[in-house]
């Protein structure tokens, strides 16, 4: 990356702006479409059939995208995806005032969200570097800004989501959530006209099957070759299989059976959120003076099973609000560490397309688990359920105690980086991050 002529903050606070205005309203729609679903079906597998379809083409959608992003540019592939976004949410409440929704139209909208967005989101986040170096920051920083804002707009989100389905209902919820969408398009729109990394790449080769074929093996490649991002991605393919089925159905189940319905689910992903904005703002002030992998290993045990075990075992709010909070906080520290060793072991030159493939291996199982956990819920009742699926959390989160390539965490380059004066993951051999879905963020 070459150093700006002129340093200038607007492209920082617009893309972190758009980035958590999309954020608020998509908590609006992760948790309105559950209880939608709910709300006219009454059927937790119905449920995770919805949760199936909107996930199902993102692992897609991200691993084809990178070079997509390349060539027809950062901004145009954001403002582009937020504004088809938009439309597809708001058809849903449109179609039910209309009495013309039939499920597979539900299903299928979802679907196109999941398709469209992942694209816009890559393509904000793998702008944090040049942005950062804009607006004359360290990346550790931006990186840490960049996940704080996300986590308290998401907060913000998931408490006006819960206030607005109880007054509203969930299909009025959508409609303002196409409205985030739009607003995020025009932000991006106008803040990053003027950035060269937003433009459509000029050393991309031409489009072609073979081009295209090239560009996603090299991506994938340097996955396969570096052991510590392999690691990332399948404990995070895990992790996040969990993590859907919690906010897809688990926890909309949960709250409807036990608990006082949508607001509560609202007060419980707010006090997530608000621990995550906590957790990631302490990483950000005091984070780098700790082993990374300690640290990263000691929150991934305590944001995942904890809640899924009290959630089984209570019946009141109280106990799981709790617990939520401090989940959260651990959760808010996990995705500035591996955002900072994404960024530091990803060339710039390989950046979209590794990005995708990191993507697309950590959404893998989320269909699974949206689907699974609405089966769980059918076959052996809400709490077998989550137990069963805080088992997989548990699980998966062992692996950086057990597997030598999570030592990486701590390799060369970390001072040097997050002081700002370069340095990094060594690539591997052979070969020269949208936001990888890391544990404990919750649905994008």
């Amino acid at each position: 990356m070459t150093v700006p002529e002129h340093r200038t903050r607007v492209p920082l606070v617009a893309v972190l702006t758009a980035n958590s205005i999309s954020t608020a309203g998509t908590s609006l729609t992760a948790i309105g479409v559950p209880w939608f679903v709910l709300e006219t079906t009454g059927s937790a597998g119905r449920a995770g059939v919805v949760a199936f379809c909107a996930t199902l083409p993102i692992a897609l959608s991200a691993l084809v995208g990178g070079p997509v992003i390349d060539r027809i540019g950062r901004r145009r592939v954001s403002v582009g995806s937020d504004l088809a976004c938009g439309l597809a949410v708001a058809a849903v409440p449109l179609l039910y005032y209309a009495g013309a929704l039939a499920f597979w139209m539900l299903c299928a909208l979802m679907a196109a969200v999941g398709l469209l967005h992942t694209p816009g989101s890559t393509a904000r986040y793998v702008l944090v570097p040049d942005i950062a170096e804009h607006a004359g920051t360290t990346l550790a920083r931006a990186a840490s800004l960049f996940d704080a804002v996300s986590r308290g707009a998401r907060m913000a989100g998931a408490a006006l989501a819960g206030v607005l389905i109880a007054l509203a209902g969930a299909e009025n919820v959508l409609l303002l959530d196409a409205a985030t969408f739009l607003t995020s398009a025009l932000l991006v729109s106008l803040g990053l006209r003027r950035v060269a990394a937003a433009a459509p790449s000029r050393a991309a080769a031409p489009v072609s099957a073979r081009a295209y074929g090239t560009e996603l093996r090299e991506g994938l490649s340097y996955l396969t070759g570096h052991r510590l991002l392999l690691a990332v991605v399948v404990t995070v393919l895990f992790v996040n299989g969990a993590d859907q089925g919690w906010n897809a159905v688990l926890l909309p189940v949960h709250a409807s059976a036990e608990l006082g319905g949508a607001t509560d689910i609202g007060l419980l992903a707010a006090l997530y959120g608000a621990g995550g904005l906590a957790g990631a703002l302490l990483y950000g002030a005091f984070g780098h003076r700790f082993s990374r992998r300690a640290v990263f290993t000691v929150c991934l045990l305590l944001c995942g099973a904890p809640r899924y075990t009290v959630a089984a075992l209570t019946g009141t709010t109280t106990p799981l609000a709790v617990t939520m909070a401090l989940s959260g906080v651990a959760g808010g520290m996990l995705n500035p560490i591996l955002t900072t060793v994404i960024y530091t072991a990803v060339p710039d030159a390989l950046r979209s397309r590794v990005s995708g493939v990191l993507t697309a291996g950590g959404e893998l199982a989320m269909p699974v688990g949206g689907l699974a956990a609405g089966l769980l819920v059918e076959a052996a009742g809400a709490d077998g359920a989550l137990l069963a699926m805080g088992g997989v959390y548990l699980l998966a989160a062992l692996g950086p105690l057990v597997f030598p390539a999570w030592r990486g965490m701590d390799g060369p380059g970390r001072a040097k980086t997050e002081e700002g004066d370069g340095g990094g993951v060594p690539p591997p051999r052979g070969s020269a991050a949208r936001d990888l879905p890391v544990p404990g963020q919750g649905p994008q």
